[in-house]
């Protein structure tokens, strides 16, 4: 399944790179040129150590770039009472008779603990899009649904905090 990602998650990524290639790849060169000059490299745990850290980031950059060339271009604008992309949405939870805020955000920006919901997910998919007031059907799997209300949609909202998830 290829990511949906919006210009600013390829332009955040982009930015990642740019660093990692240009500031942090040098100096983790260096670390593992000097690490290596302490002799023996069989035990010699800063040589390992830095070298790990150097495959590591090229590996995040390898990732980060099959991110952005396998990615489906989406627009994160949207409608001042339609559920769009970034949006703060406070959703009624009709089963629990509970309200909670969520943004909705695309996969890459994912992070459940700080309210950061995925257009992917079940409720990401079925609030995406809807619009204020809105009764709609949120289905987990063939057996699992419920019922969630959107009552207030804050379209402010911008992304610049959020950061890329990493793996």
């Amino acid at each position: 399944m290829r990511d949906k990602l919006t210009r600013s998650d390829i332009k955040k990524m982009q930015e990642e790179i740019e660093y990692r290639e240009f500031t942090l790849r040098p100096k983790l060169l260096e670390s593992v040129k000097e690490a290596r000059s302490h002799g023996d490299l069989s035990e010699n745990f800063e040589y390992h150590a830095a070298k790990k850290e150097k495959n590591i980031n090229e590996s995040r950059i390898r990732y980060l770039e099959r991110m952005i060339k396998s990615a489906v271009l989406i627009d994160d604008s949207s409608k001042e009472d339609e559920v769009g992309i970034n949006n703060r949405v406070r959703i009624y939870f009709e089963e629990d008779d509970e309200e909670e805020e969520f943004k909705l955000v695309t996969t890459v920006r994912t992070n459940s603990l700080k309210g950061l919901i995925s257009i992917e997910s079940p409720l990401g998919k079925a609030i995406f899009k809807k619009k204020l007031g809105d009764r709609v059907l949120v289905k987990v799997s063939e057996e699992i649904s419920y019922y969630v209300v959107i009552k207030d949609i804050d379209n402010s909202t911008d992304d610049s905090m959020d950061e890329i998830n990493r793996y």
